[in-house]
């Protein structure tokens, strides 16, 4: 596959899962609104309730109002365009990352008595792993696109502590550090540099067994 070709397959990859996260987060608040009169909120993560720990999996798709889901709507589509851009499998494990430490971090540390929704947990997540990948990978572009992305959305950075009411900076901080734990972990987004480099030392460990 030459690199143009490539190019377009990632880039279809990228706007697949973009538009197919603003396609669900958009028609579960519909559904919520518009069928179940806001009910759904009783899915999102109730902290130390062990009953709704499964909750992880569902406070991402709900949101409280039109001014909350809209603000997870731009940036949340603009990362996971960037980390499709990357690949299914990359998408698919930085998301998984980002939404299990966020859940579980709200249901732990979340006040009791409260309930956390929206995507904004798994939103800090992808942006952390984006702004920090390029240095675990040691990927000149990738850095790059962290610096960017650190200047546009440095504002954000806020988010992460507690102060501002209704908001839950629990799954913020924790998404991050899911995001965190994706850069560490994940070798599916290496450059073929590291991968090589990778691939020929093991190689040379096994040759000297």
């Amino acid at each position: 596959m030459d690199k143009s070709t490539k190019r377009k397959q990632q880039r279809r990859t990228g706007w697949r899962f973009a538009l197919t996260y603003l396609a669900v987060i958009w028609v579960v608040y519909a559904l919520n609104a518009l069928v179940f009169d806001g009910t759904l909120w009783v899915f999102g993560i109730q902290p130390l309730d062990l009953s709704t720990i499964w909750h992880i999996f569902t406070s991402p798709l709900l949101h409280a109002n039109l001014e909350h889901i809209v603000g997870n709507s731009i940036p949340g589509a603009i990362f996971a365009f960037l980390i499709g851009y990357s690949g299914k499998r990359v998408f698919w494990e930085v998301t998984t990352f980002a939404m299990l430490v966020s859940g579980l971090g709200t249901w732990l540390i979340g006040g009791i008595g409260t309930n956390h929704i929206g995507a904004s947990g798994v939103i800090y997540g992808w942006l952390t792993y984006l702004l920090l990948r390029g240095i675990f990978n040691r990927s000149l572009p990738q850095i790059l696109l962290g610096l960017v992305l650190a200047f546009f959305y440095s504002s954000l950075i806020w988010g992460v502590l507690p102060g501002t009411p209704g908001v839950s900076w629990q799954a913020h901080l924790c998404g991050a550090i899911g995001g965190l734990l994706a850069g560490m972990f994940i070798t599916s987004d290496d450059p073929p540099e590291l991968v090589a480099k990778r691939e020929a030392k093991q190689a040379r460990k096994q040759a000297g067994r």
